[in-house]
């Protein structure tokens, strides 16, 4: 492990990164055992951190949130309902495990908009995870800092996500994307191979209200689904079916918890799909899924807004542009467009303009770079 000594000549100080995903197509099949294509971003968080002259309290700052922290003993491993249960979360997998969490200032920066489905949380629990990992002596794997992570977010932060944002966050790789099977957690690193494209992200601004609930309330919908299709087909997570498959099963469904569970077998179909489409360098069928996608998002997994869906059909409509669907948990948050990379400073300057006229929002664009996993600077 690397680090800076300090001027005082008695501490060090060391910094990490982790960044957030944008995910290519396939989203809300990773909690129902499917597969997600995502990809790492160069934009995310970085922590520096510095050892305290105290050994028994950790404090914890971030240019993001205006509130600190100074903690120690138990309030280390208990909710502050603040932002800092991120990293609180993790300090508790690493605590529960019989390592040291304490005697540090952790402060948190970074480029990544909050609250933009570009997964702000994970890449905050990441780059916590990988600095105590090295802070002691590196124990653990990445696999099992992945797992770690999302289990902080799930039992201690209390948002029930799947697996993919802190894996994408985790095994990032540089100009790929991550074709991760959520079930087996097996995975491959695909190239990107843009020919003349480039992935374009439209964040809406729009604030969030009740994801949390609203993202749970929808992954408690599909394991009604699931419950009720095991009473007729041996099963262990919805994304095995086939859509042939579920079409033989979805009449014992009905409601919500037939739409819920409609979308994430169609759409972890699509996924694969896309995913030999890119490797075959058919990116106009890649695009043509990332709309279908949308339109499951919208109509079936009721997951979008109206901000979301007037990015993406305007994007549809745009010269240059294969595909645009919402990417992230949704209610806001952000699209993911593809198109070519010649109206790529028309497309932002017109849809930008035609957004703010129809909602009163500035959209923020980020023509997406894709980087490598969590790491020490």
């Amino acid at each position: 492990m690397g680090g800076t000594l300090l001027s005082d000549g008695m501490r060090h100080q060391y910094r990490f990164f982790a960044p957030g995903r944008v995910n290519l197509i396939g989203d809300h099949t990773d909690y129902n055992g499917g597969l997600v294509f995502p990809a790492a971003l160069s934009m995310g968080t970085y922590l520096t951190v510095t050892e305290r002259f105290d050994h028994f309290s950790c404090g914890f700052s971030s240019d993001n949130e205006p509130k600190a922290f100074t903690l120690c003993g138990d309030a280390l491993t208990e909710r502050q309902q603040a932002w800092v249960d991120y990293p609180l979360g993790v300090l508790k997998e690493f605590s529960d495990r019989g390592w040291s969490v304490e005697g540090y200032d952790f402060h948190y920066s970074g480029d990544l908009p909050i609250g933009a489905s570009l997964s702000s949380s994970a890449s905050i629990e990441m780059v916590t995870a990988v600095a105590l990992n090295a802070l002691n002596g590196e124990p653990f794997t990445m696999l099992e800092l992945v797992q770690m992570a999302q289990h902080a977010e799930n039992d201690f932060v209390g948002m029930n996500c799947g697996i993919m944002d802190q894996f994408a966050s985790g095994f990032g790789q540089k100009d790929c994307a991550i074709a991760l099977d959520c079930n087996t957690l097996e995975y491959e690193h695909v190239p990107l191979e843009m020919q003349g494209l480039k992935f374009v992200i439209a964040n809406t601004n729009k604030k969030r209200g009740l994801v949390d609930s609203a993202y749970n309330q929808r992954r408690s919908e599909c394991q009604q689904a699931l419950e009720i299709i095991r009473a007729h087909r041996q099963v262990d997570c919805l994304c095995q079916l086939t859509m042939n498959q579920f079409d033989t099963v979805a009449p014992y469904l009905a409601g919500n918890v037939l739409k819920r569970a409609r979308h994430a077998v169609r759409e972890n179909e699509n996924v694969r799909e896309a995913v030999t489409a890119l490797k075959a360098g058919a990116m106009v069928h890649f695009g043509q899924l990332m709309n279908a996608s949308h339109t499951s998002l919208r109509d079936d997994y009721e997951v979008t807004c109206p901000e979301l869906d007037f990015l993406a059909e305007r994007a549809h409509q745009f010269p240059g542009v294969l595909g645009s669907r919402m990417t992230g948990a949704g209610f806001g948050g952000c699209t993911v467009t593809l198109i070519a990379e010649d109206q790529v400073e028309a497309f932002v300057e017109t849809l930008g303009k035609v957004y703010e006229e129809r909602f009163g929002l500035r959209a923020d664009f980020y023509v997406a770079e894709i980087g490598d996993g969590a790491q020490e600077c």
